[in-house]
Order: structure tokens, then C-alpha cells, then sequence
């Protein structure tokens, strides 16, 4: 064989697989990045790209803003900047920079990078103004990333803060009405598209994916001016008694509206770092008490609404005193005979006893219940606790005398306003509502119930009128301009299950003008030490200062101008001819 021929031959060879390698390398190339099929071919490796590099982050969302019924705001969120980093991209030699540029301690931060430098996250600093931060700079150092935030601001600070509540640093309720419509408030984030590089920085944004929808307003009921008002009378009483504690509620009569709620002590929601949780509770709804004498004149409206007695009605409340079972009940002197608009001047508990016990248990419990104690107000406020009302299947004469002058029972302060509300609206119950309600229907569905007749009402109402007067528990409690009608109480607190002898709870109840009715008050005041614990000394001065002065913002006429009409139905629920029938 010609070995040049072989030769020849292998040269050839050699130059066509030479051609072919391009070839093979365009086919596979274009397996990969332009034929479709089963395998890894462009899809998979842009998937596998982008899982390396694509990334979606969150965009927070506006949360709605809280305000009075005047549209004054309450609550409202305003944009601040966090800076967080990958500690394991952060280069220590950056640190130093990343404390200047954000006005930190250099030893803070870098101590803190030590920490968290085996992990993946870490978190600067969170909630800054956005014009003290350079982001620019910031964005230029590796491992740094930056996101826009918002953060709750409150307005009104300690006045409003037991009904507001505030909402944590993520923007999520935690208190109050922040908590109770947290979803309603909070919106729903959106989202954008980025491309991060092998060290998490954001090389490129690519768009929104999903824009944030902003979280829906929410009105109040409460009247910022009242509010004001409330909270700095309440708390001058507080300090001036060294009191440990009290409540102020005011209802709208017409609406059963809240006007206002004031706590003491309080708190500022914008700055918690001293925060004592005892002080974050709203005592208005979460605590309980026994409201003491405040319940006589329900007890009387029960008696009136069985038909069998009237406003003239006399008990001979001799020699002052009354034996019930083992206990001996007292008057602070003997009245002798007193009609019933006496007994509730004079706060007689030896005559409201005798008059409960002419009563049934279970009925005078019953009305109790159709008044709002015991039982939710529906304002559905987180903690907001019901109290107890008894129900017992028969009840000993002890037992239903503790429950005609307050004891015995557990009530909350706005229950205590909307049965006083009952009767300053001729003795129809309304609901009460602390959020305006723009739903027709649901307003609708909240309809009035006739609890006593109108001229019940009436009768009540003039003998709350004279506790005010002269010879009654609760002169402080008079207003200029406004007759008032309202009941002092005073009510030992109780200890390890039994009644401390030196430690009390004063209350006035109470609404004006007394014959037209606008406002309803409560007033609760916890443990006063100075020497006046009863209610018409502690808590009556607190309702006569706050209300004068909120009929006056409201620019109620003066009592001269006005009259009181019986212009409501006679309804009786129910009949007296069935509750006799009862007995």
C-alpha cells in the first residue's frame, strides 16, 4: 500500500472532524438554548438561573387611619427607612461606615455584627426618618439592603391611647381598636420583582408584581374635644385624691354613641419604653366592680313596673335599721316613714331592702339583665369583660337585698352608662357603638328597645333630679345652667374574697339636662386616700367639671329653654297585669 495515499487519507479525516466540531458545538448550543425538550434545555437553565438571582420582596402596605367623628386624627402611619444586612457578605472593613453614615455607635454595631455574623440575616436599624438616611451611600456597600416601613403615630398621645390601643413594630394591632379592626385597618401588601447577585444586593428592579392596597379608615364615635376634656379632669381628680385609679365614660343619650372614654392611670403609645402594662388596660370595659348604691333606683323602676306601687309609695324605714337573716343593714340615722323619691335622695338602704324584698328575686334580676348588665356591650373591645349578674333558682332575702343596692353583682362602667342611658331616653335601651357605622342596614338592625314606659322614666328621672339638691348624697354633682339627674355610690373593694374595711370605690351616675337629656355620665374612682371616699364627695365634683364643660363645647341651650315631653309610647315590657302575674 502507497503510504502516502494512507496519509492523505488520515488528512482528509482529520480536516473533516476539524469542520465538524463547530458544528456539533451550534447543535448543542442550540439544544440547550433554543429546541425544546424534556431535559435541561434553556428553559430549565433560565429556571435555574433565575432561582440563583430573581427574587420577589414585599412592598408594605398603608395602613387606614384612625379618627374622631370629626375626622381628627387619632392614628395615622408615616414612611420610615430599616437598613438590615447579610452579616456573612458585610465586610468587616465597611462597618465603620455603616455607623457613620447612620450616626450609630461604631463599638454597637460592630459588637452586634459579631453576633449574628454566622447568620444570614440582621437588622441594623429599623423605623429611621427618611431624610437622615443616605441611601445612596448605602446602597453602594455589599451586604447592605434598605426597605421602606411605616410607623404608627398617634396624635393624641396619652388622651386617647386605652381606645386606639397602638400596633407593634411590624404595623400589626396589638391593643384597642388597632387590635379589634386590625384586619379592616391593616391593608394587604404588594409586591416587586428584583435581581440580587451571588452576595444578596439588589443589582436590578424589575417592576411591581402586585401593588399594596391601602388599609380602609376607620371613624369613631369619640369627640377628641370631649376626650380632652375627660382625660384632664379625670386625671386632676386622680392626683388631687391620690386615688389609685379611675374611669370616665360619656354616652351620647339620642345615638348611645361613646363620646368619650377616659383611664387613669394612662399611657403614651408613641413612646413605650418605660411601658407598665398595668396601665394599658381599659379599665372602662375590662374591669369590673360592684356598683353599690347606683342600683337603688333600678330597683325602684322594677317595683313601679309591677303596678303595684307608686311614686308616693311609703316605707317606714324605723328604727334605722333592718334585720335580713344574720345581718343587721343600716341607715346613718333613722328616717322614719319615706316615701320613694326620699328613699333615693337619702340613698335609704334600709328602705330600698324592704321595698326588694316585696319584690321576686328572679324578676328584679331579670330587669336588671334587660337593662345591659351582665351581659357583652357589643362594642366587641379586646378584654372587654361582661360581669356577673347571678341567677340563682331561689334566692335568700340576703341575697336579693345585696342585690337591690349593688352588691352581689359585677358590672363594667359603660354597662353602668347605657342602663342610665335607658332612663334618660325615656326607657328605651340603645345600643352602644364606639365606631360610625356608614351601613344603612346595620344601623338599622340596631333598633331601640322600649325597657320601662316612658312615664317610668319620668318618675325616675325626678327623683334623680333631687339626689342633686339640697338634702341629697350628691350636691357637687349640680351643674350651672344644666339640672342634673345621677346616683352616688360608694362600694368596698374586696381583698383575698372578703371586703376591706378601708378601701373603697366611689361613683356618680348620672345625665343633663335632666329634662332634656344630652350627655351620660359615669364616673369611677378607684381607692381615693383622702379621707372622701364616697361618691358624692370623690366622683360627683369629676361629673359636674366634665360635663358643664361638655355641654358647653356641644353648645347645649340652657335649661330655661328647655322641656321635657312625653312624647313616647306608653310600652310596657312586659305588661304590669303579667309580672304581677309572675309574682
Amino acid at each position: 500500500m502507497n503510504t502516502s495515499q494512507v496519509a492523505k487519507w488520515r488528512l482528509v479525516l482529520l480536516c473533516v472532524a476539524i469542520a465538524m466540531l463547530p458544528l456539533v458545538l451550534v447543535w448543542h448550543l442550540a439544544k440547550l438554548q433554543v429546541i425544546p425538550n424534556n431535559g435541561k434545555d434553556y428553559r430549565f437553565l433560565q429556571s435555574e438561573g433565575e432561582a440563583r438571582t430573581l427574587r420577589s420582596l414585599s412592598i408594605p402596605a398603608y395602613r387606614g387611619v384612625v379618627t374622631d367623628r370629626h375626622g381628627e386624627l387619632l392614628a395615622v402611619s408615616t414612611p420610615l427607612i430599616s437598613i438590615y444586612a447579610n452579616p456573612q457578605n458585610l465586610k468587616q472593613k465597611d462597618i465603620p461606615r455603616v455607623a457613620m453614615l447612620l450616626g450609630l455607635s461604631q463599638k454597637t454595631l460592630i459588637a452586634r455584627f459579631e453576633k449574628y455574623k454566622n447568620k444570614q440575616f440582621m437588622y441594623i436599624a429599623r423605623h429611621l426618618p427618611p431624610q437622615r438616611v443616605d441611601t445612596k451611600s448605602l446602597r453602594r456597600i455589599s451586604g447592605i439592603s434598605i426597605k421602606e416601613e411605616y410607623r404608627r403615630y398617634y396624635p393624641a398621645g396619652e388622651v386617647a391611647a386605652h381606645i386606639v390601643g397602638f400596633t407593634d413594630i411590624e404595623d400589626q394591632g396589638q391593643e384597642g381598636i388597632e387590635l379589634a379592626y386590625n384586619e379592616w385597618l391593616a391593608g394587604k401588601p404588594g409586591e416587586k420583582s428584583v435581581i440580587k447577585d451571588l452576595r444578596g444586593n439588589i443589582v436590578k428592579e424589575n417592576g411591581m408584581v402586585t401593588a399594596p392596597s391601602t388599609g380602609n379608615a376607620l371613624r369613631l364615635t369619640i369627640d377628641l374635644r370631649l376626650q380632652y376634656l375627660a382625660h384632664k379632669e379625670l386625671k386632676k381628680a386622680v392626683l388631687g385624691q391620690g386615688a389609685k385609679g379611675g374611669t370616665l365614660v360619656m354616652l351620647d343619650v339620642d345615638s348611645g354613641e361613646v363620646l368619650a372614654m377616659a383611664n387613669q392611670p394612662t399611657y403614651n403609645p408613641n413612646d413605650r419604653k418605660r411601658l407598665n402594662p398595668a396601665h394599658m388596660r381599659n379599665r372602662a370595659l375590662t374591669d369590673v366592680f360592684e356598683p353599690g348604691s347606683t342600683m337603688k333606683p333600678f330597683t325602684v323602676m322594677a317595683a313601679l313596673e309591677t303596678g303595684r306601687f307608686k311614686a308616693n309609695h311609703t316605707i317606714n324605714t324605723s328604727p334605722g335599721y333592718v334585720r335580713v337573716g344574720k345581718k343587721t343593714l343600716l341607715d346613718p340615722r333613722d328616717y322614719g316613714v319615706m316615701d320613694l323619691t326620699t328613699m333615693i335622695k337619702k340613698s335609704s338602704q334600709v328602705g330600698i331592702t324592704k321595698l326588694a324584698l316585696e319584690l321576686d328575686g328572679t324578676y328584679l334580676r331579670d330587669f336588671f339583665y334587660r337593662t345591659g348588665l351582665g351581659q357583652d356591650t357589643g362594642l366587641a373591645f379586646p378584654g372587654e369583660s361582661p360581669g356577673v349578674l347571678p341567677a340563682r333558682r331561689k334566692w335568700r332575702p340576703i341575697e336579693q337585698a345585696n342585690l337591690s343596692f349593688g352588691y352581689g353583682l359585677n358590672v363594667n362602667a359603660v354597662q353602668l352608662a347605657q342602663s342610665y342611658a335607658m332612663i334618660a331616653a325615656k326607657g328605651k335601651i340603645k345600643p352602644v357603638s364606639l365606631v360610625v357605622s356608614n351601613n344603612e342596614a346595620q344601623q338599622a338592625a340596631l333598633s331601640d328597645e322600649q325597657i320601662v314606659s316612658a312615664n317610668i322614666a319620668y318618675d325616675i328621672t325626678q327623683m334623680l333630679k333631687e339626689v342633686t339638691l339640697s338634702g341629697g348624697t350628691a350636691t357637687r354633682a349640680q351643674i350651672n345652667a344644666y339640672p342634673v339627674a345621677g346616683k352616688s355610690g360608694t362600694a368596698h373593694k374586696v381583698e383575698n374574697g372578703v371586703y376591706a374595711d378601708n378601701k373603697y370605690k366611689a361613683f356618680f351616675a348620672g345625665f343633663a339636662p335632666a329634662d332634656n337629656p344630652k350627655i351620660v355620665a359615669v364616673v369611677v374612682i378607684d381607692e381615693p386616700s383622702n379621707g372622701k371616699y364616697f361618691g358624692g364627695e370623690s366622683a360627683a365634683p369629676v361629673f359636674a367639671a366634665s360635663v358643664q364643660r361638655a355641654l358647653e363645647v356641644l353648645q347645649v341651650a340652657p335649661a330655661d329653654t328647655q322641656e321635657y315631653s312625653l312624647s313616647v309610647p306608653d310600652v310596657l315590657r312586659p305588661t304590669p297585669e303579667k309580672i304581677v302575674g309572675a309574682l
